[in-house]
């Protein structure tokens, strides 16, 4: 179902070119929580409906005890008055309204439904982070010119600054707003890895979920722990001087990596492959698997590489 803007007659999905979106902005004045953000009950329901034929609704449903809803409708207010009435958003409370959610067919909470032209259009049901949420609107609605960074963003950006004492702290309040979003639990561990407290990261990683715990992006973040602790120190590495043996060329390309110098250190494994395949029981082919587990299968240089390391083995 197409959902259509009242204000120009033209389709609310975001254009690969990002005109509409530029335009859309431009239109839209600045407003209010109240104008956009209306509590949903028996006597305003199908005023609401009927207001979906007009403008679509974000429809939020939740109960107040739960904490999870609490924390996604924190989102979605602030999402609702940014989107300066791309989407009204109406808050229906299941504990005082049951014979709605009944009829909305809602089974548990958070339950997010987007109606337009007084139908369904799509909908999740978990308290997605920010972002996540983000990206679902803007398969609909053109996104704000003017949006703030995300919380992951923010992290990730301090991470690459050195600030790791930033990165640790916003990634502690992502997991105790969202504990089972597992991948912040996961880019805490990689945090600790870069401040050096592996024992740490190891324990995040192990107390994650069985198929958490082995899916590739605990593993990576496992990987980089294992090349750390393996690594010569900067010093040991400078000791080695001139040396051009393949101890030395193996050493070398796993401080590399271990300091995040992934296409370097691939590089220089590979070539240790072509001069000394038998090198410490192929290591070099072991630590080259070992970097692509650290990288993800879909990373740029873990494609590049696979293809390079298969056309040198076969």
């Amino acid at each position: 179902m197409q959902i259509i803007d009242p204000r120009s007659g033209k389709p609310l999905t975001a254009d690969p070119d990002n005109t509409a979106t530029t335009t859309a902005n431009a239109e839209r004045a600045n407003v209010r929580p109240e104008d956009v953000i209306i509590e949903l009950n028996a006597g305003n329901i199908q005023q609401i409906l009927e207001a979906s034929k007009q403008v679509p609704v974000l429809m939020g449903c939740y109960s107040p005890a739960n904490e999870a809803c609490r924390t996604l409708l924190a989102v979605l207010e602030k999402l609702a008055v940014e989107y300066a009435g791309a989407f009204l958003l109406a808050k229906l409370d299941i504990d005082t309204n049951p014979e709605i959610a009944g009829q909305l067919g809602v089974s548990s909470v958070p339950d997010v439904k987007l109606i337009s032209q007084g139908g369904l259009v799509d909908g999740f049901q978990s308290a997605l982070p920010e972002k996540e949420v983000r990206e679902w609107l803007n398969r609909y609605f053109p996104a704000s010119g003017e949006a703030p960074p995300s919380p992951e963003d923010l992290a990730e950006e301090a991470l690459k600054a050195g600030d790791t004492a930033g990165a640790r702290d916003i990634y502690q309040t992502l997991i105790g707003q969202y504990p089972e979003h597992y991948a912040y639990q996961i880019a805490f561990a990689r945090v600790l890895v870069a401040e050096n407290r592996y024992d740490e990261a190891r324990d995040v990683l192990n107390n994650l979920p069985p198929e958490e715990r082995d899916a590739a992006p605990a593993r990576g973040v496992r990987a980089s722990i294992e090349f750390s602790e393996q690594a010569l120190s900067a010093d040991e590495i400078a000791a080695l001087a001139d040396r051009t043996d393949s101890e030395a060329q193996y050493q070398r390309a796993l401080r590399q990596i271990a300091d995040g110098h992934y296409d370097e250190g691939l590089q220089a494994l590979l070539a240790l492959m072509k001069q000394d395949r038998a090198y410490n029981d192929d290591a070099a082919r072991k630590t080259l698997l070992q970097a692509f587990d650290a990288l993800g299968a879909d990373h740029p240089l873990t494609v590049a590489y696979r293809r390079k390391l298969f056309a040198m083995l076969y």
